[in-house]
């Protein structure tokens, strides 16, 4: 998976709307390029593959979290309302507030924070797993979706038209300063994930299983509740909440490796491949108009859910 990709960001940088030799693409790769090869390779076509790259991880990652949490895989940020959250934060710092990207990026933390907390608390009832908190963030998801709708029709016109592109999901005009804030997050996040999630196998035999072998299970899953809603938040700040990849990469790497349980690790990288390839597919389908990404992945995203609906269904009825 990570030789995929890191083909699909070498694909991405040999082809655009302006046609370049390889042999230039490599050149300015290598850091020997001319200056009008390495404006078009270096600062428009690598920070947006490299977005995507960083995007996806999170999403994956953050997917991959939530899926096993729940031990559901529609338990992911997107069908939960945890990037709904992060979208609305973010949407009123632009909308709203107003301010820098840093502000943006701060309020989709808070956000997604805050819509994760009110969640876990609404389930916590049951262990705060299952079929029960996923029910409880579809509802939010319905609600906070609402709202973003009510900020988007009463905000000035042009405000508007610029966070409805946002809000589908676009890497459109990504650049250097967009990427290191997400790629910051990843760094500190994804690792800790790792670790955190370890005991995940644990709490499946039931939390008093667990503590009987030393895992802490309140404690455990408020640390991964935290570090997977940092890591959807710092994608939907760079790129909006883009549709279906946190669902999508984690059980795609889960068939791809043939795990019993869902890896951060694989999903992160099956996320960031899935992005790549997306946002490349939506940039070359209909050029020189370029889609934003979050179309493709809500489109083969919609279909991936209808087939996952359609398995679980069936396996209730066995």
């Amino acid at each position: 998976m990570a030789v995929g990709v890191f083909a699909a960001v070498l694909l991405a940088c040999f082809y655009g709307d302006f046609p370049i030799p390889a042999g230039d693409v490599v050149q300015s790769l290598l850091g020997q390029g001319t200056s009008s090869t390495d404006f078009v390779v270096i600062q428009l076509r690598l920070p947006r593959a490299l977005c995507a790259v960083a995007v996806g991880a999170a999403l994956g990652a953050s997917g991959a979290a939530f899926q096993a949490l729940t031990r559901n895989p529609l338990g992911s940020p997107d069908i939960i309302g945890f990037t709904s959250g992060a979208a609305t934060g973010a949407l009123l710092q632009i909308l709203v507030v107003g301010g820098t990207a840093l502000a943006v990026s701060a309020g989709a933390l808070v956000g997604g924070l805050a819509s994760a907390l009110i969640v876990y608390l609404l389930a916590m009832g049951r262990g705060a797993v299952g079929y029960r908190l996923v029910l409880v963030g579809i509802g939010l998801n319905a609600l906070l979706w609402a709202v973003n709708s009510y900020l988007l029709i009463t905000a000035d016109l042009d405000d508007a038209l610029s966070a409805q592109v946002w809000i589908v999901g676009s890497l459109n005009g990504r650049s250097w300063d967009q990427l290191w804030p997400v790629v910051g997050v990843c760094v500190l996040c994804l690792p800790l994930l790792m670790i955190a999630a370890r005991p995940l196998g644990l709490l499946e035999m039931g939390d008093d299983a667990a503590k009987a072998l030393g895992v802490h299970a309140d404690r455990t899953r408020i640390v991964i509740v935290i570090l997977a809603v940092a890591l959807a938040a710092a994608a939907v700040a760079t790129a909006g909440p883009i549709a279906f990849v946190a669902l999508a990469a984690p059980q795609l790497a889960k068939r791809l490796t043939g795990s019993v349980a869902v890896g951060v690790l694989p999903a992160a990288l099956m996320g960031a491949f899935v992005l790549v390839t997306s946002d490349f597919v939506a940039q070359r389908l209909f050029a020189p108009v370029q889609l934003p990404v979050g179309i493709a992945t809500g489109c083969i995203g919609g279909l991936y859910l209808i087939w996952l609906l359609l398995s679980e269904w069936k396996k209730g009825r066995g």
